[in-house]
């Protein structure tokens, strides 16, 4: 009598038969994609100027068919001709000196001001008391309200124009810098002293670094605060600058030369705080940050 034996099973193919499983050779192998064939990813100067560019071509449709009249607001086409007639004559290169020489003679004052005030008030608990109440007090004034006694107490030249533009600035600048100081972690503080770091030490290598994201997050506010300042400022007896224009455009129904100085101070306030962001970048590197997905 013969015995047949059958064809021994390997663990691999138990193991699979029970588990349900397919051993590896038999699972099918799906190919990835080409490099050439995946999605190709939009730049991101491309996704962001899309916005602008469909709303200047919608703004032209509306001027080509009429919706929008000229003496409502003038076509983007006729804005540009403007623009290059006025740059042509030297006009708004003139204008926009002046302006930017106001706006960096308030930007400097308004800075040592407003930052010199916040570390004597978040350094020093006797300073606080001191010079917090009365800040807060005066910040809450509208600064536009105090144009009237800038011009008593400074007369109609230069002067009122820097001190209304120094007061926009002082403020945003103040706060964001008191904040950062205060908002210095405490055991950071107390790190400090152990190794042995005196009060200047502890100022400058613990306090100020972390007082350094909130003081220029205030820089960019008093930058936008200081572009508003400078309007109302260039509208109040002046007899040049970007504001000047503007007023002469308006008191001849100039739509168009209107918004081209819009358009100005619109492009200097974003080029400022494309130099603000870029010095974000350069002084924070130490500070890793979400960056959007």
């Amino acid at each position: 009598m013969s015995i047949s034996h059958a064809p021994p099973s390997s663990p691999e193919r138990d193991i699979s038969s029970k588990s349900g499983f397919e051993s590896p050779a038999s699972v099918d192998v799906v190919p990835l994609l080409p490099a050439s064939s995946r999605r190709t990813r939009v730049p991101r100067w491309l996704r962001r100027t899309t916005g602008p560019v469909l709303l200047l071509v919608l703004w032209q449709l509306l001027s080509a068919t009429g919706v929008l009249t000229a003496d409502v607001l003038a076509s983007p086409g006729r804005i540009a001709q403007v623009a290059g007639d006025l740059i042509a004559d030297g006009s708004l290169p003139s204008a926009m000196g002046t302006s930017l020489q106001r706006v960096a003679a308030g930007l400097a004052l308004g800075t040592v001001v407003g930052t010199g005030l916040a570390l004597v008030s978040g350094l020093f608990r006797i300073g606080e008391d001191l010079v917090d109440a009365p800040v807060q007090m005066l910040r809450t004034v509208p600064f536009v309200g105090l144009i009237p006694l800038f011009i008593i107490w400074f007369g109609i030249g230069e002067a009122p124009k820097v001190a209304i533009i120094t007061l926009g600035v002082t403020f945003p600048l103040y706060l964001n810098v008191y904040a950062g100081i205060r908002g210095v972690d405490a055991q950071l503080i107390e790190a400090g002293e152990s190794l042995g770091l005196s009060r200047w030490g502890l100022v400058r290598h613990v306090v100020l670094p972390g007082a350094l994201p909130g003081a220029l997050t205030g820089l960019r506010y008093s930058l936008g605060i200081a572009w508003l300042a400078l309007v109302f400022a260039e509208q109040v007896n002046a007899d040049s600058g970007i504001g000047f224009l503007m007023v002469q455009a308006r008191d001849f129904l100039r739509t168009d030369v209107i918004v081209v100085c819009l358009i100005v101070y619109a492009f200097l306030g974003l080029f400022a705080d494309f130099v603000v962001r870029s010095l974000e970048r350069l002084l924070l590197q130490w500070r890793p940050t979400f960056t959007g997905r």
